[in-house]
């Protein structure tokens, strides 16, 4: 019998390094794509561990999951900064410090 390969590892990757790339969107995105790589991360996880000789690409699952935790946890520190700021400054307060940084570093 031929060594197959997991079926959701390549999107449970894809998944994980998307939820990094996009923590910086207020957090949302990446909490849901993390999310969802981690939900598919689990069902492949049991589908190997109930027969692990049939499968090949189980390190990429593994990444993938790590990647998927790591987008998570940037998602809700990045959600918890963004809701400090508005808590603390407001909306005028942001756009205050906003065009101050464009007046000391913008063009």
């Amino acid at each position: 019998m031929e060594n197959q390969k997991l079926p959701n590892a390549t999107a449970v990757l894809i998944l994980g390094i998307f939820s990094i790339l996009t923590c910086c969107c207020y957090g949302i995105i990446s909490i849901i794509l993390g999310a969802i790589g981690l939900v598919l991360a689990n069902k492949d996880a049991k589908l190997y561990a109930e027969n692990p000789s049939v499968y090949t690409n189980y390190n990429n699952l593994k990444i993938g999951k790590i990647l998927s935790i790591i987008g998570i946890a940037l998602g809700v520190i990045y959600l918890i900064y963004v809701i400090f700021l508005f808590s603390t400054l407001g909306m005028e307060g942001i756009e205050q410090m906003q065009q101050e940084m464009m007046r000391r570093y913008g063009s």
